[in-house]
């Protein structure tokens, strides 16, 4: 679900909560030693986010936040906040060439730059964290 997170919105903070839960206690993101990413700089998108991307000359850049359910993709165009509402079974994440990893969801797409240590071990802890929340398979019969 792509919104415009900009303004403080009741309707639209309940739609979020309801996909990806409530936002972490500040305890459990000391125990986890963290629920945001650095700052990643965006290579490309899908059409309707690039789009957006496209309106301002300014870098492209987004964030990600950890909730109990899923993800929070942030980014910036035109002094407003977007945001992209990834539950954890809709998302799909690659690595791709050199650094490069994607963010899928449904027909949205993110293509970010990992070309530090602190991107990659925050897409290590996303992947742990993702495959944690996922329901477990059926045991073999």
């Amino acid at each position: 679900m792509l919104v415009n997170a900009s303004y403080n919105n009741p309707e639209i903070d309940r739609k979020i909560d309801s996909l990806v839960g409530k936002p972490f206690t500040l305890k459990q993101r000391w125990t986890m030693k963290g629920i945001g990413s650095p700052k990643l700089y965006i290579t490309s998108a899908s059409l309707q986010i690039r789009n957006l991307l496209l309106l301002d000359n300014n870098l492209d850049s987004c964030n990600i936040e950890l909730r109990p359910d899923g993800i929070i993709l942030r980014f910036r165009s035109l002094l407003e906040t977007y945001a992209l509402v990834i539950p954890y079974y809709k998302l799909t994440l690659y690595k791709g060439d050199l650094g490069i990893y994607s963010v899928y969801m449904d027909h949205h797409f993110v293509k970010v730059r990992a070309d530090t240590k602190a991107i990659q071990r925050f897409f290590v802890k996303l992947l742990g964290y993702k495959a944690d929340q996922m329901p477990q398979s059926p045991p073999n019969l």
